[in-house]
């Protein structure tokens, strides 16, 4: 797993630079973004190898799960972070995950 720090707009948003994990053994991919208003919400995103990239989350506020993923992603936020949650991340979901703040 890798997520790279991202710009988006107005404030940035950091995240580590590279996680690993092995299958079946969950992992929290941490979003840092300390200049979040009140008004953005927070978007994850990812990208396979090979592939583009795919939206696959957005949170405002609170936590939600993620059921079309069956019931591996939860994503959370508390306005100065956010968090992806793969409970039994698979090997078909190495990628690389970015986040980013936006309407």
């Amino acid at each position: 797993f890798v997520s790279p720090a991202v710009a988006s707009g107005r404030a940035q948003v950091q995240q580590e630079p590279f996680l690993e994990t092995t299958e079946g053994t969950g992992i929290n991919i941490t979003c840092l973004h300390p200049k979040k208003q009140s008004n953005d919400y927070v978007h994850f995103y990812r990208q396979l190898p090979g592939q583009s990239l795919d939206h696959i989350a957005v949170v405002y506020r609170g936590s939600k799960p993620l059921p079309d993923n069956a019931g591996s992603l939860s994503l959370a936020e508390d306005g100065r972070s956010s968090w992806l949650w793969l409970a039994e991340p698979r090997r078909g979901d190495a990628a690389v995950y970015y986040c980013a703040l936006g309407a």
